[in-house]
């Protein structure tokens, strides 16, 4: 099986998914617990038929899936076709798929010395080092930490989140943080990543799949 880069994922014209690092991704409101119990019941069954494990999150009022093929490391051809399986469970119980409130937090470390810093957060955390400057959580509960190479200026920012999101929803969540007492540092990455910092300069990036030759990786 192989791995698709985003521009095959954005070719298939996916509706209502969004590819963000750990694979393609939806939020189906549902209303009430037990049409949430009803859906997962009914992708379950379509899963068992594609021979696919999606990774589902049951909360009231609405259901959260993620698809991956975790043995390529990426979105393949396999997550494309339960993707549209998904959308016609949903369709069939009269829900719609929406990216309008997902999105996926990486947290960055900038720092000079990774190998020396990267194993303490690594055991702190009880994640592990996935071999790619960061240390992954392998129950998928905890955000991804990655290591950004810096200089060892003070005073400097250390920490900075990577907050993923549908590329049509960026300027919104941009307007909202800049009404909000923010500014906007950069765009000069835009659109893989704007860079916006609070009143008191702590930063963010907003981040999309888009202007990525590969997989959607951390800016």
């Amino acid at each position: 099986m192989t791995k698709l880069d985003v521009k095959q994922i954005a070719d298939e014209n996916l509706d209502g998914w969004v590819l963000v690092p750990a694979g393609l991704q939806t939020r189906i409101e549902t209303g009430d617990f037990g049409t949430g119990v009803a859906l997962v019941n009914a992708v379950a069954e379509v899963a068992e038929q594609h021979h696919h494990h999606p990774d589902v999150t049951l909360r009231y009022p609405a259901v959260d899936i993620r698809l991956t093929s975790h043995d390529v490391g990426g979105v393949t051809d396999r997550d494309v076709r339960m993707a549209r399986a998904i959308s016609v469970v949903a369709d069939g119980l009269g829900l719609r798929l929406s990216v309008a409130g997902v999105s996926r937090i990486e947290w960055a470390l900038d720092t000079p010395a990774q190998a020396t810093v990267s194993p303490f957060w690594a055991a702190v955390l009880a994640m592990e080092d996935s071999g790619d400057n960061d240390v992954v959580d392998p129950s998928d509960r905890l955000p991804t930490v990655w290591f950004q190479e810096s200089g060892d200026e003070e005073p400097r920012q250390r920490w900075h989140p990577d907050l993923w999101l549908d590329p049509a929803h960026v300027q919104a969540r941009i307007d909202a943080a800049i009404a909000a007492g923010g500014t906007l540092v950069s765009d000069a990455e835009a659109p893989a990543f704007w860079v916006l910092a609070d009143p008191e300069g702590n930063r963010v990036c907003l981040c999309t799949w888009q202007s990525r030759g590969g997989s959607a990786d951390s800016d």
